[in-house]
């Protein structure tokens, strides 16, 4: 009878141990797998308009799994995730996209057969995206089996036992009460100052004893437990290799979803938003997944064939065609600078080490190595011309500000080609008080009247020494010299130049506008912010483009009103937008207007969400 009842123990256990193993032989066959499909979704124009986000959800796993989008049921208690959806599942292997406002946002499902579900195993999904010459992997997802969270939790909780077996109170350590009563025995009055220190001070206390309080405290100190305790905590690190074998992963986890049944396959809805590259045509996604017991890894699963997901972008419809501005170039051309070169009180000498003196001459400096680099140009004459403020007598002054120029003058010389040297020539402007006019005019700091009354002097330019003398009794002169003066300051530097090669004195020529093209060029670049702010006063397609690419759908439209409808493309944008903005009839007029200037953009109808509708209702009235 023992002999009968032992065999049918052990048939039942080889039945059982037997389902995981033929489950195994099945898996490394390859006759069970992962999929991946491109779920049967209605058409995106279909939905209502959403808002377009980037992809941030996080799980936080801490005693038990928390699920993306997750309910607790209320008779098991187990949290069931409701993103584990019974999604149809189509052949094809790939799908049309769009990017919109930067973003791309792809779905596919991921099937989970029901033979690939255990209670003792895991499966750790990830999703790798082929994105140009990148491969991006995506938030993982784990199907974990009830019975191998189980052991997880459960070496999290030998992990905290042991934690908490580390002793943290160092007074632990110490026989406290041997001491007191040593103390209270045979030094009475020292063990009063557990309570009055005031009674024996500290280095008394110490004769007392005859050692100090380090000794007592080392002699009464339980050094094996304290050795013990020290042991324990260098051992924290290998003794969480130990007890958490395989750690419950909280970041970069889209679901964690712990299965008690596995009576259907699972299958999971994957949505996934990213911000979208210049030139991105297609995006390729695939999954690596592998099948893990106690924190082992019993399978490795090759790729499922990609899905490819080809994207539409509305830089593909910018127009390339090169804009032209006239420009109409004179054969002389004249530029001049300005700058603050402090001069001593009363000198003429050039100081580069007084105020801003160098880094001003440093920039008179890189304006001439711009000129003498351009091989259209050459110099007639550079003027440098030097100014003075009214202060002093109006005819040392001119002196002054003349020998400043020659000084200045001399200076560049030093630096400028040997052709030009000659062409160096110096002038004077004794008081620059056309200058202290407009900077009275436009200060902000004296009231309206005070202007006015400064103003009224200023303009007495036929005897200027009278005009300061009458301003050096005015309550705001302290500030016209602090402030206004040394503005008055300055060397002007007067580039003459002229076109070589060039005979008349005007031509009209047309050269590439570079400020469009760079509109367009942000448009290819996805920088649609950009594309907005430059192609704004344009006001053509491109402009439009630009607008409608930025979200400005009324603006956009605005816009092509104004344009001219036997443009394919032209009819094509007014499709689209009159569609975002709800007007079907009338996108449905420009959308057959464009087929019949360019049948090619029933092609490109296909890849935009907007154009969907209008497609297939063309196609059904045909």
């Amino acid at each position: 009878m023992c002999s009968r009842t032992l065999m049918i123990v052990v048939l039942t256990l080889a039945a059982v141990s037997c389902s995981p193993y033929r489950k195994m032989q099945d898996i490394r066959s390859g006759n069970v797998s992962l999929s991946l499909s491109v779920p049967d979704d209605p058409p995106v124009e279909e939905e209502e308009e959403t808002v377009m986000n980037v992809d941030s959800i996080r799980g936080t796993l801490v005693d038990e799994p928390l699920i993306m989008n997750a309910i607790r049921d209320s008779e098991t208690g187990e949290m069931v995730a409701t993103d584990v959806i019974s999604a149809s599942r189509v052949t094809a292997r790939f799908r049309n996209v769009a990017e919109r406002d930067g973003y791309v946002s792809i779905s596919f499902d991921v099937t989970v057969p029901s033979s690939l579900s255990d209670s003792r195993w895991q499966l750790k999904i990830l999703p790798l995206m082929a994105i140009q010459k990148d491969t991006v992997p995506l938030d993982a997802i784990y199907v974990t089996g009830e019975k191998y969270r189980a052991g997880q939790l459960r070496g999290y909780e030998r992990y905290r036992a042991f934690l908490s077996s580390i002793i943290t109170d160092t007074t632990d350590f110490i026989r406290i009460r041997q001491l007191e009563i040593f103390i209270e025995r045979h030094y009475p009055q020292t063990y009063a100052m557990k309570r009055d220190s005031s009674i024996v001070p500290e280095p008394m206390a110490e004769n007392l004893f005859g050692v100090t309080q380090r000794d007592a405290l080392i002699h009464y100190t339980r050094h094996l437990k304290w050795r013990m305790n020290e042991r324990r905590k260098s051992r924290v690190g290998k003794m969480y290799e130990r007890y958490v074998k395989d750690p419950i992963v909280s970041e970069g986890v889209r679901l964690d979803t712990v299965l008690t049944a596995s009576d259907g396959d699972f299958i999971y809805r994957y949505i996934h938003t990213f911000r979208s590259r210049p030139r991105l045509k297609k995006v390729n996604l695939s999954l690596d997944g592998r099948l893990y017991e106690d924190g082992v890894c019993l399978h490795s699963f090759p790729f499922p064939d990609e899905l490819t997901f080809y994207i539409s972008s509305l830089s593909g419809l910018v127009d390339d065609r090169p804009k032209y501005r006239m420009l109409v170039l004179e054969r002389v051309v004249r530029d001049n600078t300005k700058a603050l070169i402090d001069f001593h009180q009363g000198s003429s000498q050039v100081d580069t080490s007084l105020g801003d003196n160098a880094s001003e001459l440093r920039r008179i400096r890189r304006c001439v190595d711009d000129i003498v680099a351009r091989d259209d140009l050459k110099l007639d004459s550079l003027v440098i011309v030097a100014s003075c403020s009214p202060e002093g007598r109006y005819d040392d002054n001119r002196r002054l500000s003349a020998a400043r120029s020659q000084s200045v003058r001399d200076y560049v010389r030093s630096f400028v080609p040997e052709e030009w040297k000659d062409s160096l020539k110096a002038s004077e402007l004794p008081e620059n008080w056309e200058q202290m006019e407009r900077l009275v005019a436009n200060d902000t700091v004296m009231t309206e009247a005070v202007r006015k009354r400064i103003l009224s002097l200023v303009t007495m330019r036929d005897n200027p020494d009278a005009a300061e003398e009458r301003l050096s009794h005015l309550p705001e002169y302290r500030y016209l010299r602090e402030k206004i003066y040394p503005k008055l300051r300055s060397v002007s530097f007067d580039f003459h130049m002229h076109r070589i090669g060039m005979k008349k004195d005007t031509v009209h020529t047309t050269e590439i506008d570079t400020v469009y093209m760079s509109g367009v060029q942000a448009i290819r670049d996805l920088d649609y912010k950009k594309a907005v702010s430059i192609l704004r006063p344009y006001d053509d397609y491109n402009a439009a483009l630009a607008f409608m690419s930025a979200g400005y759908n009324h603006t956009a439209m605005d816009v092509l009103s104004r344009l001219d409808d036997t443009e394919a493309k032209v009819c094509y944008l007014k499709a689209m937008v009159l569609s975002r903005l709800g007007q079907q009839e009338e996108a449905m007029k420009y959308y057959r207007l464009c087929l019949a200037y360019d049948p090619y953009l029933r092609h490109r109808a296909n890849l935009d969400p907007e154009m969907h509708l209008l497609v297939k209702q063309d196609i059904n009235n045909h």
